[in-house]
C-alpha cells in the first residue's frame, strides 16, 4: 500500500520539490545572464544562434553537397564496407545523385547473407 491518503502518491516529496525549486530558479538565472527576460525572445534568440542550424541528414545529401574527402557505406547485413573517394563518386555518377542512391548501387553486387526473400535480400546501407 502507498500511504494512508489515497492521493499521496501524486503530491512530490519534499526533495522533489527542492530539485524542482532549484532547476526553476537555475534557468531564471541563465535567462537573466543571457539579457531575455521573455521565455519567447530567448527560444528566438537560441534558435536564430547559426550553431542551432540543422543540417539534412547525409543520406539525403547530394554528391555535390558533401565535403568529406572519403564516403564509406557499410552493409549492416553482412558488414561489408565500401570506401570510395569523393572525386572518384563524383566522376562515376552526377553530382547530384543522392548518396543514399549512390551507397545502394556501390552495394548492389548482393550481400552474403541470403535469405531467400526477395523483399530481405542484398544489403541494408549504413551511411557513413
Amino acid at each position: 500500500m502507498a500511504g494512508r491518503r489515497c492521493a499521496e502518491w501524486r503530491f512530490p516529496t519534499a526533495k522533489q520539490q527542492r530539485v524542482e525549486e532549484t532547476a526553476r530558479r537555475l534557468a531564471e538565472n541563465q535567462r537573466k545572464r543571457a539579457g531575455v527576460n521573455d521565455e519567447d525572445a530567448w527560444w528566438a534568440s537560441v534558435l536564430a544562434d547559426p550553431r542551432a542550424a540543422t543540417n539534412k541528414p547525409r543520406a539525403d545529401r547530394t554528391l555535390a553537397e558533401i565535403r568529406s574527402s572519403e564516403l564509406k557505406v557499410e552493409c549492416l547485413k553482412c558488414f561489408r564496407v565500401v570506401t570510395v573517394s569523393r572525386k572518384e563518386a563524383l566522376r562515376r555518377y552526377d553530382g547530384n545523385s543522392l548518396w543514399k542512391l549512390v551507397a545502394v548501387r556501390l552495394l548492389g553486387d548482393g550481400c552474403a547473407h541470403r535469405t531467400g526473400r526477395h523483399e530481405e535480400d542484398g544489403c541494408w546501407p549504413d551511411l557513413r
